[in-house]
């Protein structure tokens, strides 16, 4: 059966096509999984270079559990441990944890997994979503390794839904491979915002994120940065609004009938 032909399609779906476009891509945002959920699986590919991959997969991961409710009183009093998975590439190319530095209460929670090979951090990560008593996951894995090919992540995918632990698998100079992952990022640093009081001390981080893979979300692009302890997102939403009526308009006047 022949397509039709883009010039017949009447006007108005473009115009529902391009509105659709542009709420889909304003779908993800901060603060999310109160209304969605966290997302259960995510890869953030980043360079070992500028240490923006551990540092925006962890605001991400904490973004996402402190906008789900509190089950209960206990919870707060005895907050949840976080597993952290690293191949020993991993470490060397961008260096462990680093407790001291880590947000709130968030060093006494993390139980830090040294892996000789991929395999044996893959096992460890795989374990550690099977833990209900767990927060999130977070893996840092260097490279393309072969042990880390479509069937481990399905693996990965398949027992973070089943008992509902959030992995944030962090790829280190690595290649966009084939996975099941359902959010991926692609991270890196930028220049922090100027601090508030004291203009020699070191701002908040930042980094520019570009989601281009995701199973409920239109890809894009956006600016994190951190604000009072929050994962905040800028987006250029009025350029994108825009570039669509813009779009829209042309198309209205090139279906316009000429005058003679």
């Amino acid at each position: 059966m022949p397509s039709p032909d883009l010039a017949s399609l009447p006007l108005a779906a473009f115009e529902d096509l391009a509105a659709l476009s542009a709420r889909r891509s304003a779908r993800w945002r901060p603060g999310l999984a109160a209304r969605q959920g966290p997302a259960l699986h995510s890869e953030i590919f980043a360079s070992s270079r500028d240490g923006a991959g551990a540092g925006a997969a962890l605001a991400l991961a904490l973004d996402d559990w402190r906008s789900l409710p509190q089950q209960d009183a206990g919870e707060v009093r005895h907050p949840r441990s976080v597993l952290w998975v690293q191949t020993r590439e991993a470490a060397r190319r961008g260096g462990r944890p680093y407790r001291a530095g880590l947000p709130g209460d968030l060093p006494a929670r993390v139980i830090h997994v040294l892996a000789e090979k991929a395999e044996d951090a893959l096992f460890a990560l795989e374990e550690g979503l099977r833990c209900r008593d767990l927060a999130f996951v977070v893996g840092e894995i260097a490279g393309n390794p072969r042990a880390l090919d479509f069937t481990a992540s399905r693996r990965l995918t398949l027992a973070s839904e089943k008992h509902g632990v959030p992995l944030f698998l962090v790829r280190l100079d690595a290649a966009r491979d084939l996975s099941s992952a359902r959010m991926r990022w692609e991270v890196a640093s930028m220049p922090s915002s100027a601090p508030r009081w004291n203009a020699q001390a070191p701002g908040p981080p930042r980094w520019r994120a570009e989601l281009f893979r995701a199973r409920a979300h239109a890809p894009g692009e956006w600016t994190l940065g951190e604000e009072a302890g929050r994962l905040v997102a800028s987006k250029a939403q009025r350029e994108a609004d825009e570039a669509v009526a813009g779009w829209t308009a042309g198309l209205r006047l090139r279906r316009s009938p000429r005058r003679a």
